[in-house]
Parts: structure tokens; C-alpha cells; sequence
């Protein structure tokens, strides 16, 4: 049997080529970060998850998203960009176009999340109050425990009433990183 040998800018053609035919429900890469290896996925409405653990983020892409899931760098160098540039220190917000598909519940903390600014803590109970939910700071603290999109929606700036960091999906040592790296007060 003859087999064909495909070169590196054969392969980019093709996923290239796919992505544009619209044949691709989410184009995704892995992003290298002081944090560790991300996987970062997009679909055509925007950026759809951040995961820290690439297998299984990988794993949760079809599922949710749909079973055309292509890796294609190029359609996520502007979020590698700005991860990049957010790492280096010099970006302080994201300006990605985001596709979240949870629950408006959902929908609503992490909008108000998304408003908490570059090196400020706020509390599950502030966040539940913000979004009109005073009571519901343990629910706040699932959403954030699901969040999508970590880093680009900052729950690592997420604490306890005490101050304390509490659990974090990515791990406690990313959240402190995270923080240390905003200039947060631990």
C-alpha cells in the first residue's frame, strides 16, 4: 500500500482550507503559558473555552459545541496574543469576542465578572449582590467553579468573604499565580 507523506504546510492548507469551507464547528490550539500548557477553542461567534487540562477540554469541545473539532492555530493567534501580552503584563483586559452558551443565570455572573478590573478582589457574596441575587453566593461560586473561559473572564479575582482564596478550577497555586502576576493584595 503506497502511503503519502503530508508536509507541515500541506497539513496548515488543509485545516486552513476547512475552517474557511465551514467545515469546522470549533478550531482549537494549545497556548503555552507561565500557568502551563492551555487549551484555548474557538467557535465562528468567538472564543468558547480556556481548559487547563487540554485532554479533557478536548473531550468536552464536541458535546457542547459540536463534532467538527479541527486544531487550526491560526484562528486562535489573537487569543494567544492577548494571553501573551496579559502574561508579559501588559494587557490588563481582553477584547475577544466571546461565545458563552450557559444559562442566563450564568450568563449574568459572568457578565458581572467579566467588570471586575485587572488586580481587584471581590467576593462571591459582592458578585451574587451585583447581580441582583444577594443570597446566592454559594450558586455564584458554582458558576465560577464552571466558568468557561478562565483568565479572559477573570474568576481567579473571585474570593471568600474572609479574603481567603478559595478553590479555583485550574488549581489554587494558578489562582495565586494569577493574582501575584495582577499585583493583588494576598
Amino acid at each position: 500500500m503506497n502511503t503519502i507523506d503530508v508536509t507541515p504546510e500541506l497539513d496548515r492548507r488543509f485545516r486552513d482550507a476547512a475552517l474557511r469551507e465551514g467545515l469546522v464547528d470549533v478550531a482549537y490550539d494549545l497556548a503555552d503559558t507561565p500557568i502551563g500548557t492551555l487549551l484555548v477553542a474557538a467557535t465562528e461567534r468567538g472564543l468558547c473555552r480556556i481548559g487547563f487540562d487540554p485532554d479533557r477540554t478536548l473531550d468536552e469541545l464536541g458535546p457542547s459545541f459540536g463534532t467538527r473539532v479541527l486544531r487550526v492555530p491560526g484562528r486562535l493567534d489573537e487569543t494567544r496574543r492577548e494571553l501573551d501580552e496579559y502574561f508579559a503584563g501588559s494587557r490588563q483586559a481582553f477584547d475577544l469576542p466571546l461565545d458563552l452558551r450557559v444559562t442566563s443565570f450564568q450568563h449574568a455572573v459572568l457578565d458581572e465578572l467579566a467588570h471586575v478590573p485587572f488586580g481587584r478582589l471581590e467576593t462571591y457574596a459582592a458578585l451574587a449582590r451585583r447581580v441582583g441575587k444577594p443570597r446566592a453566593a454559594r450558586a455564584v461560586g458554582m458558576v465560577m467553579n464552571r466558568n468557561p473561559i478562565p483568565i479572559v473572564l477573570p474568576c481567579h479575582r473571585i474570593v471568600g468573604s474572609d479574603g481567603s482564596l478559595t478553590g479555583y478550577g485550574g488549581g489554587l497555586e494558578r489562582k495565586e499565580a494569577l493574582l501575584r502576576l495582577e499585583g493583588s493584595r494576598l
